[in-house]
């Protein structure tokens, strides 16, 4: 096992990340912890251990997030009413804390131009739901996409369409050190490092709804008619649903703890399992804290 503590902490981010998959893929069936942990080439014991320090809850627990009917809970113990989150001081600055990111948009005229004179690098990561691709400029992060689900074509054609006339570069040094604090692997998750910037590339009205998605709480969740309420827009909840969709930021700006007021989970780009261990994830990590 590696013992550089950094190289220790992407091994076991890499031990993670497949053990979310194994649980999901057994579609609600329990495992057991032998079971996981021979799957994953160890012990009982280490596999628990690391497993609670990453995800904060034990695998049985982690697994009951995962039933069917977990976002119907979240909506009747964790629903949040944006104002009331604003007010407890819950949104905008304490969720960027929480997720070491600053951000900022592009102007509308640049927006319209398609990315043109935009150099965009790129470079796939691995991440606890599966392999990420993660787009930057100059001024930070500008496209997360997930490819467990969608597959990495679909995933790659998908951001590259949202600005056809930017410049792309594979070069994923230059991410990297973004992509570990934004996904809390390296010092700036412990609160000693510098955020990592956003760059949101997007029209006014998406950006405004982009804004709001940053308002929820981790471990919370809110309705798409909470986001119109707060757009100032109540009747808008079909366009603000188009919106959340096209959040290129995935998981960073948390448009998968958007759901429908049935509690049903809506639509995910990169796919409902995807969106279930995200929303599973925070559970228990709210949970543990």
């Amino acid at each position: 096992m590696p013992a550089d503590p950094m190289t220790e902490d992407r091994y076991h981010y890499g031990v993670i990340a497949r053990a979310l998959r194994i649980i999901d893929d057994a579609g609600g069936a329990a495992l057991t912890l032998d079971d996981l942990a021979a799957r994953l080439s160890m012990s009982p014991a280490h596999f628990q251990r690391v497993f609670t320090r990453w995800v904060g809850v034990s695998p049985k627990r982690y697994q009951q997030y995962l039933t069917l009917d977990h976002a119907r809970r979240l909506l009747v113990e964790r629903h949040t009413l944006l104002d009331t989150a604003d007010a407890a001081g819950l949104s905008g600055a304490g969720r960027l804390h929480d997720l070491f990111v600053r951000w900022e948009a592009m102007s509308p005229g640049d927006f319209a131009k398609g990315g043109e004179g935009l150099v965009i690098r790129w470079g796939w990561f691995d991440s606890p739901f599966g392999p990420v691709l993660v787009m930057g400029t100059d001024r930070g992060i500008c496209g997360v996409a997930f490819a467990a689900e969608t597959g990495p074509e679909a995933a790659m054609a998908d951001l590259r369409a949202r600005w056809p006339k930017a410049s792309y570069v594979d070069e994923p040094a230059a991410l990297r050190p973004w992509v570990e604090t934004a996904f809390g692997l390296s010092a700036a998750a412990d609160g000693t490092g510098s955020a990592a910037p956003l760059h949101l590339i997007g029209a006014p009205f998406q950006i405004k709804v982009w804004e709001a998605l940053l308002s929820i709480p981790s471990g919370h969740v809110a309705t798409y008619s909470d986001l119109a309420a707060r757009v100032g827009n109540p009747q808008a909840v079909r366009a603000v649903g188009t919106a959340v969709g096209r959040n290129p930021v995935a998981w960073l700006i948390p448009c998968h703890r958007a759901i429908r007021k049935s509690g049903g989970l809506g639509g995910y780009r990169w796919g409902l399992p995807v969106k279930r261990a995200m929303l599973a994830w925070e559970s228990a990590r709210a949970e543990a804290g």
